[in-house]
């Protein structure tokens, strides 16, 4: 379009800025006065202009830069976790002092959900691990004539690491997803916006149950996929070393401690906070559309699962040092 300006009297610098975004626009000025358009090229000098853009780095300097972005995001997602595990903790103590806030029935269906649900891929999954290692471990000790210590493998290998382990990774790829998908829809939907406008805490409603469900129920899907283990390892000892099942159990309970079940099942309460509050940060952190709620779900399963090899790790060092 085209602008006469013949009539104007008189012009600031505020008509000026005015008119430099006009023509910016595609607007043509026409008519302007020496003075005027003196006026306006002179606020079009002043006006700020953006830096250039910093030079992208190239060699070690852009090996440091990765480094350092990949470090500042890991201690953001370490602060994160650390605050949910406070809002969990807060929660929870305010549960105790008011029991009459906490929300049991929802408790009930998240034990239902994250529990019961399991148990038959928890079962299946475990009963298989005992068959690969009762298989394996025969392959390899009948070589020396000490396939009776096949027993000892399996039973130490589940109850100390692999039952409570591959328990934890299958709850988190399960339970970790479905966590941050519920939590995630209902931040799309502003549904957990409409509950702080009730006066309700999304933290005492949301996190604790699901939280409280998980801490509930990996300890006893342990102890299931530890039976199933063992009974799956003493299937195969029976089939392929001729061990009978007395023979088998027999050698269980007088040469397996009963400290590998403790320290395998001491494990599963820290494993279902880090799987819960991994789930439930990251449905709170779904934006409003569908790309990020995906994106978080995928998120969510891996770091939980990483987490818990993680801490599985640590609990071997801490365990090791104290001698159990």
């Amino acid at each position: 379009g085209r602008v006469r300006l013949d009539d104007v009297g008189f012009l600031d610098t505020a008509g000026a800025w005015y008119l430099l975004r006009l023509r910016a626009a595609g607007v043509v000025l026409e008519g302007l006065s020496p003075a005027h358009a003196q006026l306006v090229a002179a606020t079009e000098q002043a006006l700020p202009r953006p830096d250039p853009p910093a030079p992208a780095p190239t060699g070690w300097r852009a090996a440091f830069a990765t480094v350092g972005r990949a470090t500042v995001g890991l201690a953001e997602q370490f602060s994160d976790l650390g605050e949910y595990l406070g809002r969990f903790l807060a929660a929870l103590w305010r549960a105790i002092r008011h029991p009459r806030e906490f929300p049991l029935t929802a408790l009930v269906y998240h034990c239902e959900e994250m529990g019961l649900r399991a148990v038959p891929i928890v079962t299946v999954m475990s009963f298989l691990i005992g068959v690969v290692l009762a298989f394996q471990g025969a392959s390899q000790l009948s070589r020396f004539g000490a396939e009776i210590f096949v027993v000892d493998l399996i039973a130490i290998s589940l109850l100390r690491e692999l039952g409570i382990l591959l328990t934890s990774i299958v709850v988190a790829g399960r339970t970790a997803s479905a966590l941050t998908a519920s939590i995630g829809s209902m931040k799309m939907q502003e549904e957990i916006d409409a509950m702080r406008t009730l006066g309700l805490d999304p933290d005492m409603m949301l996190v604790l149950p699901r939280v409280l469900a998980l801490v509930l129920m990996l300890p006893i899907l342990g102890l299931i996929s530890n039976v199933a283990g063992l009974i799956g390892g003493g299937v195969m000892s029976w089939v392929a070393l001729d061990i009978s099942p007395s023979m088998f159990t027999q050698r269980l309970v007088s040469e397996t401690s009963v400290k590998h079940a403790i320290v395998g099942l001491s494990k599963a309460p820290v494993f279902a906070v880090i799987i819960g509050i991994v789930g439930c940060r990251a449905g709170m952190k779904v934006g409003k559309d569908a790309t990020s709620l995906g994106m978080m779900t995928s998120t969510s399963v891996v770091q939980a699962i990483f987490a818990v090899i993680v801490a599985d790790a640590l609990f071997s060092i801490f365990f090791s040092e104290v001698g159990m």
